[in-house]
């Protein structure tokens, strides 16, 4: 039988970090000692109180159907959290609860993109925003941000790329992969433009890792600009990366209720509600004691510091210091045109392709995220493993000639 799958299907890619991901435990499963710096999910566990709050809910029997768009108790401690934290008011209609961030940004992907709209992924960017995108039959329009420009998109090119047809931006802050973010001052230019060129245009504020965050930096949305500003923003979040609840998959979006409802009613003929222990959990994650998401945060920076020193002590290579997340971005151009074995060294897949043969080290090619030259290495990872992958590269890079 001829299998002949839907033409949408042939729009997006696998995930390249996934891909890396599988080849590398392949190859541990093997006995090779490979590093891997391509994980996207915090290498801690799961906080005990936010567990013990799941097996509670288990206990009493809190297993059945849930409102589509997630229970009032943590739709109340989401809005708690906003107010608090950003001085956000939101009201329930404003919220749904969904199976994490990414089904989040399809369910918005599917309730606002067309066929003829424009969406604006500054790049680098997460490899899902543009294929969610083109999945929804939109046209996503890259800005291509500038290392010297610490990775973060600048008025002058918000305001070139902007036309009547852009239907949103996303803007991930902190970013992943590179760990830029944005100053309050920063994003008021950043909206001005928007107000000013398309005032239809809907922000999409990506902004799960803003519990990772270094340096005494302070997490702002953008939503808090203005009145005018938040009526136009979808402030996308997660307990997934602050409290090492990846596979707990739970992400929501606060925003306008017409997109909302909209989103409900999508979300009611795909995934129904998010898992109901998982929302009893993240109501513990999110009201509880923070003390676990502190120490992580810590034990990032100082990984994050040791990395880029050693990263920009390396020939050919200079490495941007992430204001957030995990990750670092390295650009690793200066070691094309060498070469090993009679191959040589092109592009960040070449690069990628030669760490793992060659010295078992693990990282996800730039071109993944939209710039060739560079590659991602996540630090959520112990610092024996860093160290040696580290080693490792170090080493490759001599060898090449």
């Amino acid at each position: 039988m001829e299998v002949k799958l839907a033409k949408r299907v042939t729009l997006i890619k696998p995930s390249p970090t996934l891909t890396i991901t599988a080849k590398a435990k392949a190859m541990k499963a093997q006995g090779v000692d490979v590093v891997g710096f391509g994980a996207g999910e915090p290498d801690f566990d799961t906080p005990e109180n936010i567990k013990e709050a799941a097996i509670k809910a288990l206990k009493e029997g809190f297993t059945k159907y849930t409102p589509v768009p997630g229970i009032d108790e943590l739709k109340e401690a989401i809005i708690a959290k906003y107010e608090k934290e950003q001085g956000l008011k939101y009201d329930k209609s404003e919220v749904i609860v969904s199976c994490g961030a990414k089904h989040s940004l399809y369910n918005i992907a599917m309730a606002l993109y067309e066929e003829g709209d424009e969406v604006i992924v500054p790049a680098p960017y997460w490899v899902t925003y543009p294929d969610q995108a083109v999945l929804a039959g939109a046209k996503p329009v890259f800005i291509y941000t500038k290392e010297e420009n610490e990775f973060k998109v600048q008025p002058e090119e918000l305001e070139e790329a902007i036309t009547e047809r852009t239907k949103a931006i996303i803007l991930n802050y902190p970013c992943n992969p590179t760990g830029a973010t944005y100053t309050k001052e920063e994003l008021e230019k950043l909206a001005e433009v928007i107000l000013k060129k398309n005032p239809n245009c809907w922000i999409i504020s990506d902004e799960v890792y803003e519990k990772i965050i270094y340096d005494g930096r302070e997490h702002v949305s953008i939503a808090t600009v203005s009145p005018e500003v938040k009526e136009r923003t979808l402030v996308v979040n997660a307990v997934s990366k602050t409290y090492s609840m990846t596979g707990w998959r739970i992400g929501w979006v606060c925003g306008n209720k017409e997109v909302v409802a909209a989103m409900s009613k999508l979300q009611s003929q795909s995934t129904s509600n998010p898992t109901s222990i998982a929302q009893k959990a993240a109501v513990e994650a999110l009201m509880g004691p923070q003390d676990a998401v502190a120490e992580m945060v810590k034990a990032f920076k100082e990984r994050r510091d040791y990395i880029v020193d050693r990263l920009n002590s390396m020939p050919g290579v200079s490495c941007f210091k992430p204001h957030g997340a995990f990750y670092v971005f390295p650009n690793f151009s200066g070691v094309y045109g060498k070469s090993y074995k009679g191959k040589t060294i092109k592009n960040s897949l070449d690069f990628a392709d030669y760490l793992l043969e060659e010295y078992k080290v693990a990282i996800v090619p730039g071109v993944a995220f939209g710039d060739d030259n560079c590659a991602r290495l996540s630090y959520a990872t112990s610092m024996e493993n860093i160290k040696k992958g580290l080693d490792r590269i170090e080493e490759a890079i001599k060898n090449l000639e």
